[in-house]
């Protein structure tokens, strides 16, 4: 059976060839609209668009994901302005926030999905620093405006690393042995 990732995130790609040598990508066409409160929300637009893809390929195997940062009951997407992005760097500054990545995985027949946390403790951010890091462009395509592999920011994390870059692998290979997919 083929495993496709429904993504075009290449953070995601990268991370699933550490547990699976062979997969498609195949990015979903689900629309992500609404908001549920963090968890909910990741992992309904992760169970959106593997149930999408499968659908259009239904004798395969497919992996959705969808992360999500969350401070003080609020939902940090993608920003989509630089003033979004300062705003969500600001925010985050000097404390600690929750990561949830929601992993689906389905065949026909069969879904195995979860939410993962990750707690990170930003630095104290200054303006400059701030500034400098939306001018080189990297908050624009990650949730929360960061990348954990981005230098400056993250003082601490507890829990999963791989789930704060965008694909919890522990659970993911978990879900793969569990549905008969490589792992």
């Amino acid at each position: 059976m083929d495993l496709i990732l429904a993504s075009a995130s290449p953070r995601r790609r990268e991370l699933l060839l550490e547990i699976a040598p062979t997969f498609s990508i195949v990015p979903s066409a689900f629309e992500e609209r609404g908001e549920l409160g963090a968890e909910d929300t990741a992992l309904a637009f992760a169970r959106g668009k593997a149930e999408e893809v499968l659908s259009r390929y239904p004798d395969s195997l497919v992996l959705g994901a969808d992360t999500v940062v969350s401070l003080d009951n609020k939902v940090f997407g993608k920003p989509r302005t630089r003033e979004e992005a300062y705003a969500m760097l600001r925010a985050l500054s000097g404390k600690t926030h929750s990561v949830y990545t929601g992993v689906c995985l389905v065949k026909a027949g069969a879904r195995r999905e979860s939410v993962v946390e990750t707690k990170v403790t930003f630095f104290e951010l200054s303006d400059e620093f701030i500034n400098g890091y939306i001018d080189g462009g990297s908050p624009f395509d990650k949730a929360g405006g960061y990348g954990i592999q981005d230098g400056g920011l993250v003082r601490q994390i507890d829990g999963s690393y791989t789930n704060v870059v965008g694909l919890p692998l522990e659970t993911v290979q978990i879900f793969l042995g569990q549905l008969g997919g490589r792992s």
